[in-house]
């Protein structure tokens, strides 16, 4: 994998869509990366999955046969159902003992869920929910290795292996699709929770909480894990906005306190607290248990019986459960809140954002789903009514919020800007949010904006495409944003009930539905608050100073002895860290064996036909077994003939095409035919190496050979697919490219994420500023993606608001390279993935739109052939590469993002599967210990290109820096002394952590893509035979020989994503780098 292992998870369970499980699939990872804490509810809304819908009715469940439940003498049989929408029979039970709740869900999918939630509201903000959701799982009674999770991580084939704490409870779910492993992880998981080795080892909370360190000035210095992760998470403006918004609504209630806990008030949870919340929270009558599969349920009831009824034997038997007390909504005007932000010596602008508290008491199925109808309505897409209000006022550079949040106990709405200038900025910005609401009330919603909504909500309920997300896992997080709430657990499951009681009532009365909700939930709503945030340059060197200022207080205050103290438990600490797990230890972690794995590569049916019905394009069709009834259609055009100089225009031309209109239709009106008749079109670039024609697979390039496409996707049932393909002729021919107010807004909004992003995922940019210095395929990606490509859009917002007839130019030439009537057809793909119904019904409307695309028939032209020659941007940019850096990429922070590299395997070399392997065990063992552990990072990680050879080591969050570049240059030492005493039990491990990495849960669509793009690439299906083999015979001696690679790395570049002072401290310690300021 050519991409770091964590973090476009950053999961806070985050993801702003309307059922947003559709967007979780960033999150199938094998690490417990940033979790769903605190002022998320704001941001994103990931639980908001199936919150939208209703109980089913009693009489449905009545009527409906339902499959024999298994019978337990250790439980009673609370309930049974049938989830019709889902295909699941279903049963409630009650464990006799210890009165915990479980449901169980029985389907044919193979994708195996478990997960276990705990109730944890904390009425303080020392993250203690957090540090804990941590620390259960570094060892438990069974199993006796330091971290159970980091050897689940590394020797199993989970579909999904995390952990989420939410402001009011603490998720713990696991997925496998193969049974031996999904009960080894429910083991381990269960005994974490119940018997976990933290609450009798301080060291533990020390280490994954908090704790003193003497320094080698003799100064105290906070380290740890989460105390340090969040010291990232308020580092970052969009957290710290969020964060002031959540406790503006919530001064009463947990909900305002920050679960992920606040560096200031982490340091105050002592040992005794933290053990005090686990025997609180962590009791069986205040958990959730759920459980969903193809797997016997009889025999998920006698594993789950077996570690309740050892809870009781050992704790004690008790029923006592934990609450969320409901916020009154008593504001009888709105509360106006301001904090800061941290930003350059360049300054910044301000952020406002308006919040009100939807509920205090609970609302129904059908209101739940009106207000996710209205939320869409309102700030579900770029045209929305209240985000397009926004957007088009220019009064910032993007809109904030994310509108409702629905996953907690109490709704709430936000929206706002931010990069607002000055305190008459932040009163239009308010004004403007009144006024469209105010309009909205009089005057209602067009009726077909409401048709378009409640078409694409309905659509992605019943498609239920979670992607490589687990099915069972988001079904579980729907259930559990209700269940904890002492709602039946299927409630939030089921929506056709209250789909067709709002669907009578919109028949019934019209506009007034959404009139009447909007008044009542916001226009006449005064539990409101209005957040502002302000730049402050000098925050960061006061938190620096603050926290100096603190530790010296503590310090002066000590004893000899005191002091003596601390640096004894931290040596304690240390060693303890740095201790080898015994091999009696390891053997305690339940593994899979070689045999256990599948040795052949899954391949999906891919037909491909050129120059189909005679059209000149080629088609690219995968049958499935079911798509339920959808046809899923991509179109690539060919882009290679844009000039390099202009490659960076190629994002914003893809956003230009689906936000500005075309052809007859308005931005709006485009949007709205989108949403009415499609289940969602969208514009992308791509830039994808390729196999060169003639050269073996493991060869090692540089990235000279590769397509540059723009895709047009989009996806709709088969009835509709003619309207679907319209859209993607009409926006590839006909959209607008003079709306210079949008285009100026767009690359507004660009340049604030891009310098979001920077801060808040630096390690990210640090390795594409790496990769960019050793191949012309990386150099491009930077240029695309990375620092370079975030100066490129500064350009162009310049162009864009000073010279607009010059930017439009660009515009208009990339169209008319892409459609040259007498080339363009020639280097156009279409992929149609479908079940044979649905083909068969929209072949008619594949064929017509074949013939009416732009371009002749029968090229007079052809595109060079990419597999064999190197592609023009390639060409031109390898006289731009200058060559390596050591760079310090200044932005305001207070962590460190560590990366540096080398070319491991040269251009022209194999490079075997069973490197893979190797730089897989270096990420979960050596760097895991070493930079996350020992080092304090929140995470410690390699990179290995496949197709380029490059190497590179990254951290995420970490108070250090030189110390951790010194860490990399012990790396190769550290690999070569384990590749020497490598045992078969280690060797076993590895490989089958990085088959699972290889065998993925697709649904239908993605396996339609997945084998698209293997076919793109020039790969053929004995290629990547080839590669797992080497995979799954990967030996000591593979081992050995990446290690002396490793070793004899002489071309290393370091590139770090930092603070000015950081940056210095580091050179002064000897590191040399060059400063660079971004931000």
């Amino acid at each position: 994998d050519d991409s770091p292992f964590i973090i476009h998870t950053t999961v806070w369970f985050s993801m702003r869509a309307v059922l947003s499980i559709l967007m979780l699939t960033v999150l199938s990872t094998s690490f417990r990366v940033p979790r769903p804490a605190y002022a998320k509810a704001f941001q994103r809304k990931a639980q908001r999955t199936l919150s939208t819908t209703t109980s089913l009715p009693s009489t449905s469940l009545d009527n409906t046969p339902v499959a024999e439940s298994a019978s337990h003498k250790d439980f009673d049989t609370i309930k049974t159902y049938f989830v019709k929408e889902y295909g699941c029979y279903g049963t409630l039970y009650t464990h006799k003992r210890t009165k915990c709740e479980v449901l169980s869900l029985k389907t044919d999918d193979t994708n195996k869920v478990f997960g276990i939630t705990f109730t944890t509201p904390n009425p303080a903000s020392t993250g203690v929910a957090h540090i804990l959701e941590h620390s259960v799982l570094c060892g438990s009674r069974k199993y006796t290795t330091k971290e159970p999770f980091v050897e689940l991580m590394r020797g199993s084939v989970n579909t999904f292996l995390n952990a989420f704490t939410y402001p009011d409870r603490t998720c713990y779910p696991v997925a496998s699709q193969n049974l031996k492993d999904f009960r080894n992880l429910v083991n381990v998981y269960l005994d974490a929770v119940l018997f976990p080795r933290c609450v009798k080892d301080p060291n533990v909370h020390a280490q994954e909480g908090w704790h003193l360190e003497v320094d080698k000035e003799g100064q105290l210095a906070y380290k740890g894990v989460v105390y340090n992760e969040m010291k990232g998470v308020y580092s970052s403006p969009d957290s710290l906005s969020n964060r002031e918004c959540q406790r503006s609504l919530f001064p009463d209630n947990v909900y305002g306190t920050d679960s992920g806990g606040d560096p200031l008030d982490i340091p105050s949870l002592s040992f005794e607290s933290f053990r005090s919340f686990w025997e609180e929270k962590y009791n069986p009558a205040n958990a959730k248990v759920f459980f969903y599969g193809d797997d016997p349920e009889e025999e998920r009831l006698d594993l789950l019986t077996g570690y309740l009824n050892d809870y009781a034997d050992e704790w004690g038997e008790s029923d006592a459960r934990s609450a969320v007390s409901w916020q009154p909504k008593r504001f009888e005007s709105p509360s106006v809140v301001r904090g800061k932000y941290p930003v350059g010596e360049g300054g910044g602008k301000d952020y406002v954002t308006v919040n009100w508290l939807l509920n205090d008491e609970p609302i129904t199925g059908v209101e739940s789903l009106k207000l996710n109808v209205l939320d869409h309505l309102l700030m579900g897409t770029t045209k929305s009514a209240l985000r397009k209000s926004l957007s088009d006022s220019g009064l910032g550079e993007d809109v904030t919020g994310g509108g409702l949040s629905d996953e907690l106990l109490q709704a709430t709405f936000s929206a706002g800007m931010k990069g607002v200038a000055g305190e008459e900025g932040v009163e239009n910005v308010q004004g403007v949010i009144e006024e469209t609401l105010q309009r909205i009330a009089q005057e209602g919603f067009e009726e077909d904006d409401v048709k378009a909504s409640m078409n694409a909500i309905e659509f992605q309920l019943r498609e239920f495409n979670t992607g490589s997300f687990p099915k069972g896992l988001s079904l579980m997080l729907g259930s559990i944003s209700g269940w904890i709430y002492g709602k039946d657990p299927v409630e939030n499951l089921v929506f056709e009930s209250a789909l067709s009681e709002l669907k009578a009532d919109l028949e019934a009365r019209g506009g007034e539905v959404w009139t009447e909700a909007v008044k009542k939930y916001l226009i006449d709503n005064t539990h409101k608050s209005v957040v502002i945030m302000n730049p402050d340059s000098e925050m960061e060197a006061k938190v620096v100073e603050e926290e100096k200022a603190r530790l010296k207080a503590i310090k002066d205050g000590m004893t000899a002895e005191e002091v003596k103290e601390v640096e004894r438990k931290m040596e304690e600490l240390k060693e303890l860290q740095a201790k080898e797990d015994s091999a009696e230890d390891i053997a305690t972690i339940p593994t899979l064996s070689r045999s256990d794995l599948n040795r052949e590569v899954e391949e999906y049916p891919l037909t491909v036909t050129s120059d189909f019905d005679g059209s000149g394009v080629t088609v690219a069709a995968s049958h499935m077994p079911s798509t339920s009834g959808v046809v899923y259609a991509t179109l690539g055009v060919d882009v290679s003939g844009v000039p390099l100089d202009d490659a960076p225009l190629l994002p914003l031309f893809c956003r230009v095409m689906m936000e500005t209109g075309a052809g007859q239709y308005d931005d709006v009106q485009l949007s709205r035919r989108v949403n009415t008749y499609t289940g969602g079109v969208s514009a992308s670039f791509s830039m994808m190496g390729v196999k060169p024609d003639g050269v073996a697979a493991d060869v090692v390039g540089d990235g000279g050979r590769m397509l540059t496409k723009v895709f047009v996707k989009g996806k709709a049932t088969a009835e509709n697919t003619g309207e679907m393909l319209d859209i993607f002729r009409l926006v590839l021919t006909e959209s607008n490219l003079d709306s210079k107010q949008r285009i100026v807004e767009m690359l507004r909004e660009s340049k604030s994420r891009a310098e979001a992003a920077i801060q808040g995922s630096g390690h990210s940019y640090a390795n594409s500023r790496l990769k960019a210095g050793y191949t012309v395929g990386g150099y491009l990606d930077e240029m695309m993606g990375g620092l370079s490509y975030y100066e490129s859009v500064k350009s162009l917002l310049d162009m864009a608001e000073n010279d607009f007839d010059q930017l439009r130019g660009k515009l208009e030439n990339i169209r008319a390279v892409m459609l040259e009537a007498g080339k363009c057809r020639d280097g156009m793909i279409l992929n149609v993935v479908a079940e044979d119904d649905a083909m068969s019904k929209a072949d008619a409307d594949l064929k017509s739109f074949l013939h009416s695309l732009p371009g002749d028939s029968k090229p007079s032209s052809t595109f060079q052939d990419f597999y064999k020659e190197d592609h023009p941007w390639t060409v031109a940019a390898r006289s731009r590469m200058t060559g390596l850096k050591n760079e310090a990429i200044i932005v305001p922070t207070q962590v460190n993002y560590v990366g540096s590299g080398g070319r491991v395997y040269s251009e022209g070399e194999s490079m075997p599967g069973s490197a893979s392997v190797v730089a897989r065990h270096l990420r979960t063992g050596y760097l895991w210990d070493t930079v996350r552990v020992i080092g304090g990072a929140y995470g410690g990680f390699c990179t290995l290109g496949q197709g380029s050879g490059v190497f590179t080591y990254l951290s995420y969050r970490d108070p250090n820096l030189a110390v951790t570049l010194d860490a990399y240059d012990a790396a190769a030492d550290a690999l070569m002394e384990q590749a020497e005493n490598l045992t078969e039990e280690q060797l076993q491990t590895a490989v089958i952590g990085a088959v699972g990495d290889l065998d993925a849960a697709l649904s239908p669509d993605q396996k339609g893509a997945v084998q698209f793009r293997r076919w793109l690439s020039g790969e053929s299906p004995e290629d990547r035979q080839k590669y797992r083999l080497e995979v799954l015979n990967t030996n000591k001696d593979d081992f050995v020989a990446f290690a002396k690679r490793l070793k004899a790395l002489n071309d290393k570049a370091v590139a770090v994503v930092t603070s000015k002072g950081m940056a210095e401290e580091a050179i002064k310690a000897g590191k040399e780098m060059e400063i660079v300021e971004i931000l």
